[in-house]
């Protein structure tokens, strides 16, 4: 091969030695099916059923009301992330490797479009940790006011949430006890996701089948109060809740089957959430009115609302540690992303280094710092619509990936085909080209600064010393000779 080649931006990880090079940074495989699944089903699971689904609901400053009819910006939500979680379980079954959508992108598309995608989901990633932080304070605050404790707006709130806040100091504290529990291994953090998870599905359940005697159907009127826009709005803002099998797939080093077991987890962990999600939205807008319920802990003031406060602290508890799941997978998944990139060279490889465990402690520090950051200082909705633009970009370019590969290596072994190529992913490239879309202004412009910064950072450092470029310190050449 000639220089010229490896000098291509859109050079490609080969498919074929992604197993081989995976050796120069080793992850502990110890994760199986149910493992996997339990990953994500704890991150679809938590913070959009908790918290975003009374946020949506209710509406905000900025963001009016779309009452009941936030059932139905699940489903739209729900149905764009299904064309996606296709095109990941067909990648999955091929490419068992850590990085999820930046693996996918690098081998399908080449190397800058991997970039982007990686570089994307590092911000986003550890914005959805630091969102659901936000969103585990809301209910820790609701059980400690059940029982008469009241903390300081000082600490408790961000100062654009009410008079007299400055920090939320709860949702920091929570993001460093997760960054605690990932760095304890793989084996450690799959059992307390197993658990956890368990725990989680058997309360939306009691959830559930209590809330099923207090539904008044009137509080079902108007179904749609303020139009079919927010609904639209509100789908864009609540696609943050059915996405972690994405974050999810970044594990698939460290699973003991990967090709066979990632397809199935992913697809048994959204059907398991979206079947959820539908029966906990009927019952939270049918217990309470949407213009009362609490936009941070809509499940504990609806069951204040019908007089058991007792019920509420309860599921103020458990919600708690139900919502770090969530934080956990996704955790988990910027710290393999950011593993991945550094042993591919494009970042550092000072952060790929892993522990006598084989974790990556470096990155899952720092990563757990910056979400803690981000969760002490920003309100709720301008991070979670900062973590969905960057998602839906990077399933713009897994479908596209997904189709680019099916006709490009058709002889590439998979363990998974998508039905009905390229209907379906190219539906899911559509459908979240259209929710992108509903996004704000603003939301765009911070995306496009990241971005901007990620390309001064690929041309300045990555591109220069890719295990790809024949002129790299960490130049690989078994794999630029096949890339």
């Amino acid at each position: 091969m000639a220089p010229q080649r490896y000098a291509s931006v859109f050079r490609r990880m080969p498919i074929d030695l992604i197993e081989e090079e995976s050796k120069h940074g080793v992850l502990s495989k110890s994760l199986g099916l149910w493992q996997l699944t339990a990953l994500g089903v704890g991150g679809i699971i938590g913070v959009g059923i908790f918290t975003l689904a009374g946020l949506v609901a209710h509406g905000d400053a900025n963001n009016p009301p779309v009452g009941p009819a936030v059932l139905i910006s699940f489903l739209i939500a729900g149905l764009a992330s299904a064309a996606a979680a296709l095109s990941y379980a067909e990648f999955a079954g091929m490419v068992p490797r850590a990085g999820s959508a930046y693996t996918y992108g690098y081998v399908a598309l080449g190397e800058i479009i991997g970039w982007f995608i990686g570089w994307d989901l590092l911000l986003e990633y550890i914005a959805i940790v630091a969102v659901v932080a936000i969103g585990i304070s809301g209910y820790a605050e609701a059980f400690l006011n059940g029982f008469g404790v009241e903390l300081p707006a000082w600490m408790a709130s961000t100062p654009d949430q009410g008079e007299g806040g400055i920090i939320n100091l709860p949702a920091i504290i929570i993001c460093l006890v997760v960054t605690l529990i990932l760095s304890g291994g793989t084996k450690s953090f799959g059992r307390f996701e197993l658990v956890a998870v368990g725990i989680k599905i058997v309360l939306i359940l009691f959830i559930i089948g209590l809330g099923l005697f207090y539904i008044d159907a009137g509080n079902y009127d108007p179904f749609m109060p303020s139009g079919f826009g927010p609904v639209l709005t509100g789908a864009a803002t609540v696609f943050f809740a059915v996405f972690g099998y994405d974050a999810m797939s970044t594990a698939a080093e460290e699973a003991r089957d990967g090709t066979r077991h990632m397809p199935r987890a992913i697809l048994l962990s959204l059907v398991i959430a979206m079947v959820l999600y539908v029966a906990a939205t009927l019952v939270l807008t049918g217990m309470q009115n949407y213009r009362d319920i609490d936009p941070e802990a809509g499940f504990a003031s609806a069951f204040s609302s019908v007089g058991l406060p007792v019920i509420a602290s309860i599921i103020s508890m458990f919600a708690v540690l139900s919502i770090l799941t969530v934080m956990v997978t996704f955790l988990l998944g910027v710290t393999r992303v950011w593993f991945s990139m550094s042993r591919d060279g494009l970042l550092p490889p000072w952060f790929a280094r892993v522990d006598h465990r084989g974790t990556p402690q470096r990155v899952t520090w720092i990563a757990g710092i910056a979400s803690a950051v981000l969760a002490g200082i920003f309100p709720i909705r301008a991070v979670a619509d900062l973590t969905n633009i960057g998602i839906l970009s990077a399933f713009v370019v897994v479908c596209t990936a997904v189709i680019v590969f099916r006709y490009t290596r058709p002889e590439a072994p998979r363990t998974f085909r998508l039905p009905l190529m390229p209907v379906v992913p190219a539906f899911g490239v559509l459908a979240s080209l259209f929710l992108i879309l509903q996004l704000h202004w603003e939301t765009w412009l911070r995306f496009a600064v990241w971005l901007a910064i990620g390309l001064v950072i690929y041309f300045a450092y990555g591109r220069r010393h890719s295990v790809l470029n024949v002129d790299s310190p960490h130049y690989r050449h078994d794999l630029a000779s096949r890339a």
